[in-house]
């Protein structure tokens, strides 16, 4: 199998790190005064390079087009150059591939320039409180109102939720349905006080990039239904299969960052002199690079529905093992705070810690490993579908019959 580049990867290599370097510099000041991003997605939106994979089917909206392998190298130039954490993801790999399949015309021409501009930053309203990996059990309702939606409901775990413009929300438009039928995926503006309420959610880390969004009477326009009323569950799961394209490449180039500053720990504390622990982290490099063939491997190929669950399951299990090691090799220091921790002063955590305990989430977040696995055998495997039903559920069903 064949991984090259071609010639003309080469000359665009070049021509994306020629502009990384410049702009970033030029900009250097203005960044650092940014805490929000924006200003770079902007900057990004200028240059032409948001949506640079975009399918061109119904149009082009001011980005340059770009190769598949092309995008990669975009790809992992951006990763390497140090440029800032994007903060516009959600809108250019989920929100506007989705509209581009699903919506119709009047929906991407409202929101496609925007997204490629950096103008309008997107969040995701899927999982909730009893809906996380099972999302066909969203309770969150949207009731048809005239010309709107008027939505009520919350929604959890949802990134960039204080800073994003726009929402894209499963909710049940016909509650006399169950499960996935009667779902339609909505697009809401955030900016609507007294009736959209954000709470930040507190981590063990001490971060907050999370947050409960609650919907009280939202307002969504009824043109802003993707697919159309009730297509929600068509349009959600078109979503997931776009969400671990390209820039599960982008992820891996930061899981290598991540996993030299372990061995250089291991340097430093000594431990790499031990051949189990040697072992280990050579075995971790190694499943690095077997998880970045099998991503380019799939990445052009149509119809592998497992494909993004494997995907996930190679890595999630991969990153909490790494959060995990990064603890082994440091020993006992791994549980001391800074040195010039006080009562007065934050507990501030250094990387590896706080890698270590945002990777507990990992086999859980963007969908759980027994999802992943259940997905696998009966999309995959044409295994018999497992039973969703609780176990206090088919006790009670019993009960009844007797």
């Amino acid at each position: 199998m064949n991984f090259d580049f071609e010639r003309e990867d080469d000359g665009f290599r070049t021509e994306a790190r020629s502009w990384l370097t410049e702009h970033l510099a030029d900009a250097g000041a203005e960044l650092a005064g940014d805490r929000s991003g924006l200003a770079w997605e902007r900057e990004l939106g200028a240059g032409g390079w948001i949506g640079i994979g975009w399918d061109r089917t119904h149009g082009t909206y001011g980005n340059r087009t770009a190769s598949l392998t092309q995008q990669i190298v975009w790809a992992e130039e951006y990763a390497r150059s140090g440029a800032p954490r994007r903060i516009g993801h959600i809108g250019e790999n989920l929100l506007a591939p989705t509209l581009i399949a699903y919506g119709d015309d009047a929906q991407r021409r409202r929101f496609l320039p925007a997204v490629a501009r950096g103008e309008e930053l997107w969040c995701q309203g899927y999982s909730e409180p009893d809906a996380g990996s099972d999302l066909a059990g969203v309770r969150t309702v949207a009731i048809r109102d005239g010309v709107v939606y008027r939505i009520r409901g919350q929604k959890i775990w949802t990134s960039l939720a204080r800073e994003a413009d726009w929402c894209f929300v499963l909710a049940r438009t016909d509650p006399d349905e169950r499960r996935h039928r009667g779902l339609s995926f909505l697009l809401v503006p955030m900016d609507q006080p007294g009736r959209i309420d954000v709470r930040p959610i507190r981590q063990m880390s001490g971060a907050a990039d999370f947050n409960e969004v609650f919907f009280d009477g939202a307002v969504a326009a009824a043109g802003h239904a993707v697919g159309g009323e009730g297509a929600g569950w068509r349009v959600a799961m078109g979503l997931l299969a776009l969400e671990r394209g390209v820039s599960t490449l982008v992820q891996q180039i930061g899981f290598a960052a991540e996993l030299s500053e372990v061995i250089a720990a291991a340097v430093r504390s000594g431990a790499v002199q031990d051949p189990l622990m040697s072992a280990q982290l050579i075995h971790h490099w190694a499943e690095l690079k077997i998880m970045r063939w099998n991503a380019m491997r799939t990445l052009g190929a149509s119809g592998d529905a497992g494909a993004p669950s494997v995907a996930k399951l190679l890595w999630g299990g991969w990153h909490q093992r790494l959060g995990e090691l990064a603890m082994r090799v440091r020993g006992a220091t791994a549980a001391l705070g800074p040195a010039d921790w006080s009562p007065e002063a934050p507990y501030e955590l250094d990387p590896l810690q706080r890698l270590f305990l945002f990777t507990r989430a990992d086999t859980i977040y963007g969908g759980s490993d027994e999802i992943q696995r259940t997905i696998i055998a009966e999309r995959v495997l044409g295994l018999p579908r497992a039973s969703r039903e609780l176990p206090e559920s088919r006790a009670l069903r019993r009960a009844d019959r007797r």
